[in-house]
C-alpha cells in the first residue's frame, strides 16, 4: 500500500478589530484552484509553524501582525490532483492559527491571489470555499467573541 505524503502546512486566519466589529481578510484564491480562502501555506524547511505563520501573513497580505493565537486544531485534506510544485505530495495536514493584523493596505501574492476583501462572519462563511476553513472560521469566531 501506497503511503500518502502530506505537506506541513498552516492556517492562518487574520483579522482586524474595526468600529463596525470584527473582520475577516479572505483572499480570492487562482493558483491550483478558484475560490476563496484566508492566508495559508506550508512550513518550509528549518521553519517552525510560527514562523510560517508570520511569513504567510507578510507574503501574501503585507500586513503587519498583532497577535497570534495558536488552536489545538489541527486536520489535513487532500489535492484533486498531483501538482508539478508539490511534487509526490497528494495533500496538506494543517494546523489552525488566529493572527490580529493591523487593517491597512492589503499587498496579495498576484501568482497566488487575484483579490481580496475584508468581510463579518456571516459573508466571510458564505463566501469560503472549502468545509474545513468555514470550520476554522466558526471556530475562531466564537473564540474572539468570548475572550
Amino acid at each position: 500500500m501506497k503511503r500518502v505524503k502530506y505537506r506541513n502546512g498552516i492556517f492562518a486566519l487574520a483579522y482586524s478589530k474595526t468600529e463596525k466589529g470584527i473582520e475577516y481578510l479572505l483572499l480570492k484564491r487562482k493558483k491550483h484552484w478558484i475560490g476563496w480562502e484566508f492566508p495559508k501555506g506550508g512550513v518550509d524547511l528549518f521553519e517552525t509553524k510560527k514562523m510560517a505563520v508570520k511569513r504567510e501573513i507578510k507574503e501574501e497580505t503585507g500586513l503587519k501582525m498583532l497577535n497570534v493565537k495558536k488552536f489545538h486544531l489541527s486536520g489535513k485534506y487532500r489535492y484533486k490532483k498531483e501538482y508539478k510544485d508539490r511534487k509526490g505530495l497528494l495533500g496538506q495536514k494543517f494546523t489552525l492559527y488566529a493572527v490580529e493584523v493591523k487593517k491597512g493596505k492589503v499587498i496579495i501574492d498576484r501568482k497566488e491571489h487575484s483579490g481580496h476583501e475584508w468581510t463579518n462572519f456571516n459573508k466571510a462563511i458564505k463566501k469560503l470555499t472549502w468545509e474545513s476553513q468555514k470550520r476554522c472560521l466558526r471556530i475562531v469566531d466564537y473564540w474572539l467573541k468570548n475572550n
